[in-house]
């Protein structure tokens, strides 16, 4: 029998899974690359120029590394920071191709993937409502991490009749007095942009008269052509208000292995660190035994890949400008970011009847931000011949498009 109290007790309905959800997690859009990405999974026509992964495999004498590092049971925790001679490498290896001097003891932190590294970045400077300043296109992370840790991502948009430069025209007018973090990505994903010296000169200006501390995403900073990558960390000033980031996906054909790395001021790597101790421990040491032999040995295999690529480069930029597509010439990473404005269009719309009419696969631009749309993203880390018949037909679609 229910007692009277009981029946007096007000009754809820149960909540759903979704309620019990942080907002900032439930709220998050899914990447809009790898939705691209899953559509095509399972299609055995479809050439994908969507994904931004190398299409060569790891070098041999870097998998025997690991290979033998299994074999003689390194299978232990490392350092938090990462093992000690990795972190000598690396800083000799910026020190001799970038001209930025990082001490290995305090101012190194190997992590799992550059996106680590950008993730513990933004939760060690960010406080509620702090403002950051993301030029775009870019990098789909970014914005989505800087709200999941609280801050509020600000659009700084580049055009392409600029070759997507930053300008601090731009900078300036996205620039409030809750603006903290300055995050840059050159060479650019999506975009393939670069910054000279010269570019980069009012850019350091503008961060020290405006008190920013800035994240340098350079993951793409062996992938130019043409022009040497120019380090934000090394620009008069800047090493102690930046921190870079990179890592050994995209040069070193390292994608699955998930090794990054950050350099920055003793105190801003040793808050990162503190998060990375509690939530990662450190990276694995199969991996970092890999990333520190191709830093000694793999230099030659980069170079013969970055030669590769830009030969792909020239055949993409071509075919595009061929069949009718304005394609601004890509100076660094490995994407060309041809607009498709003239076909009447969506970016969306495009790479939409594009995977569904003709098996190809590209990520529409607007997914990276402010003027990205009417452009498409097209990975030309892929072989000749897929590239070749990929940009076949795109052109029979855009004749399609003309003639309807």
């Amino acid at each position: 029998m229910i007692k009277e109290e009981e029946k007096s007790q007000p009754q809820t309905s149960p909540r759903s899974m979704r309620d019990y959800l942080a907002p900032g997690a439930r709220d998050m859009k899914p990447s809009g690359i790898r939705r691209f990405f899953d559509l095509a999974a399972g299609r055995k026509d479809i050439i994908t120029l969507g994904v931004g992964e190398p299409d060569f495999v790891t070098p041999w004498h870097v998998r025997d590394a690991c290979i033998y590092s299994l074999e003689r049971g390194k299978t232990q925790y490392t350092s938090n920071a990462g093992m000690p001679e990795l972190r000598e490498a690396i800083g000799q290896y910026l020190s001799d191709g970038f001209h930025v001097n990082y001490n290995p003891a305090d101012e190194i932190i190997v992590t799992v993937g550059g996106s680590e590294a950008i993730d513990l970045a933004l939760r060690a400077l960010i406080t509620p409502g702090d403002e950051i300043l993301v030029p775009e296109p870019c990098y789909i992370t970014y914005s989505p991490i800087t709200t999941l840790s609280g801050g509020v991502a600000v659009g700084v948009e580049t055009f392409a009749e600029d070759n997507f430069k930053l300008r601090v025209e731009s900078l300036q007018a996205a620039l409030t007095p809750r603006s903290k973090v300055l995050i840059l990505c050159y060479p650019s994903n999506p975009t393939g942009g670069i910054m000279t010296y010269e570019d980069w000169l009012p850019i350091a200006k503008f961060a020290e008269e405006n008190d920013l501390i800035v994240i340098s995403d350079e993951i793409y900073a062996e992938l130019t052509y043409g022009m040497k990558h120019v380090s934000f960390a090394a620009m008069p000033g800047m090493k102690d208000r930046t921190i870079l980031v990179s890592g050994f996906s995209k040069a070193f054909a390292m994608t699955g292995w998930r090794m990054g790395y950050a350099c920055g001021h003793p105190e801003l790597i040793g808050a990162m660190l503190k998060i990375h101790q509690y939530t990662i421990m450190c990276a694995p040491i199969m991996g970092q035994i890999a990333a520190l032999e191709a830093l000694r040995n793999g230099l030659e295999e980069k170079d013969r890949m970055v030669e590769s690529y830009n030969q792909r480069r020239r055949i993409v930029v071509q075919g595009f400008r061929q069949i009718g597509l304005e394609c601004h010439e890509p100076q660094g990473a490995f994407y060309a970011f041809p607009s498709v404005k003239s076909t009447g269009l969506t970016s969306e719309e495009f790479a939409t009847r594009l995977l569904q009419e003709y098996s190809v696969a590209a990520v529409p631009g607007d997914v990276f931000g402010k003027g990205g749309e009417g452009h498409l993203r097209c990975s030309y880390a892929s072989s000749i011949a897929n590239l070749t018949e990929a940009i076949d037909r795109i052109g029979q679609f855009v004749q399609k498009l003309k003639a309807n």
